[in-house]
């Protein structure tokens, strides 16, 4: 079985220009953890000035139903994690790049910056028994620094790895990975840690040139079990020039679905889900196919997809 971690309420919302209120947000994560998703991202404790669709994670995080999935919550800083803390959070994820530059105009940090804030995070994470998540941004490619080393990026992936994060979320930031690309950086990485848990690495694509379910597809076929992706291919990157959004969570899991490959997720109620959202988004059209083909089904009342 492989597992499907959604992003769509913290990774897809945040690069809305709508944002959506709080009953909203509260509402879909119920939603989607009734669908049989099991991690779900909450929100992120940044800076509401610079991403103000998170300004409310902090009351998000407060009313949420914590035994109705794993809720993980960003937190860039130390700061962000004892507002986290203060609120009762249990999972956390950090954030470093690749890039140099993509790594200040996100974070203001270099990257030896923040692998240092990292493990500061990391010691006070392991006190609090929190589980962690550790995002390796910008692995194939930057929008400042064009294309990225494979070595380059199998070597800050590593460095996540040893501080210790419970997993580590490899992410083509830009939407410009082919599957040639992904076996480059995850071939080495799984043979090296053969013998650890095969959840300890999972893979973020964004589908802004069409190549995410491709690339899904080539990491299911290396070994990797974790897929991240979000409800309607909702999503981008609000620092990230020309950014489109992620693999969208109902093409996965329809992909999945015919393939026989058991992910424990409901696919009718997940295109349910999204269908809701749309409307709740005043009528917002989301890329995702699947959902397209769901909604056109259900509207001429055919078999398929019911």
């Amino acid at each position: 079985m492989v597992q499907i971690f959604e992003v769509g309420p913290r990774d897809g919302l945040q690069n809305e220009k709508l944002i959506l209120g709080l009953d909203d947000k509260l509402w879909l994560l119920d939603a989607l953890s009734k669908t049989g998703i099991q991690n779900i991202e909450g929100g992120a404790f940044v800076r509401p000035d610079r991403v103000p669709q998170m300004a409310d994670s902090d009351q998000v995080l407060e009313k949420l139903n914590p035994t109705a999935a794993d809720y993980w919550f960003l937190v860039p800083n130390q700061k962000g994690l004892e507002r986290a803390l203060s609120k009762g959070v249990k999972n956390v994820a950090f954030f470093t790049a690749v890039s140099e530059t993509f790594n200040q105009k996100n974070i203001g940090m270099s990257v030896d910056e923040s692998f240092a804030e990292i493990q500061s995070m990391m010691n006070i994470a392991k006190k609090e028994n929190l589980k962690t998540r550790g995002y390796v941004s910008t692995v194939w490619g930057c929008p400042f620094e064009g294309r990225i080393q494979s070595s380059k990026a199998i070597t800050s992936i590593e460095k996540m790895i040893s501080i210790g994060v419970d997993q580590v979320s490899i992410g083509d930031t830009i939407g410009v990975a082919n599957p040639n690309g992904v076996q480059e950086v995850l071939k080495p990485l799984l043979q090296n840690h053969q013998g650890d848990s095969k959840n300890q690495i999972a893979v973020h694509f964004h589908d802004t040139r069409g190549t995410a379910l491709a690339n899904a597809l080539k990491a299911l076929e290396l070994g990797v079990e974790v897929f991240d992706s979000s409800v309607g291919g909702l999503g981008g990157c609000p620092f990230a020039p020309g950014a489109a959004g992620n693999l969208a969570t109902e093409d996965l899991l329809y992909l999945f679905k015919e393939m026989g490959v058991q992910t424990g997720v409901n696919y009718q109620k997940l295109c349910e889900t999204g269908m809701e959202l749309s409307n709740r988004m005043k009528g917002k059209f989301f890329t995702s196919k699947a959902l397209q083909a769901f909604i056109a089904n259900c509207t001429k009342n055919t078999a398929w997809d019911s």
